[in-house]
């Protein structure tokens, strides 16, 4: 049940490279996270130069900009060893896939509840309400 935010400049990354990002992510969410392969919900957003902003050099990694924030909201309960070799797995992949540079991507996850998500009608689908409930 991720929900995937990617964020770039606008005119670095043509359609066919975001494809490639979008599966890239969904392979290393089902890989490391167990997440069912059509649990997909992932929104792009291309930035103007003057809305993008970021540290070149923060943390001592240089940054160019062709730089990724990926902010993935999902349910909690991932070990920090599921998380890091994630990050980890994820740079690798999209290195490879789109000869990128693993300085460029940059993650971050934000964990919530069951009850902090509904799929649609109005539904919070994954609470299960007590027997008598309404």
């Amino acid at each position: 049940m991720p929900f995937v935010r990617v964020s770039y400049l606008e005119h670095v990354y043509e359609d066919r490279q975001l494809e490639a990002i979008s599966r890239s992510i969904m392979s290393a969410l089902v890989q490391h996270f167990n997440v069912p392969e059509d649990d997909l919900f992932q929104v792009f957003h291309a930035h103007k130069a003057g809305q993008y902003f970021y540290s070149k050099h923060y943390l001592n990694i240089e940054r160019s900009d062709a730089l990724l924030f990926i902010q993935i909201t999902l349910k909690s309960g991932r070990t920090t060893r599921q998380k890091t070799s994630f990050y980890e797995a994820l740079a690798e992949q999209l290195s490879k896939t789109l000869l990128m540079r693993k300085e460029d991507v940059f993650i971050v996850l934000v964990d919530t509840e069951f009850e902090d998500w509904s799929f649609g009608n109005g539904l919070a689908q994954m609470v299960q309400r007590p027997i008598g409930e309404v």
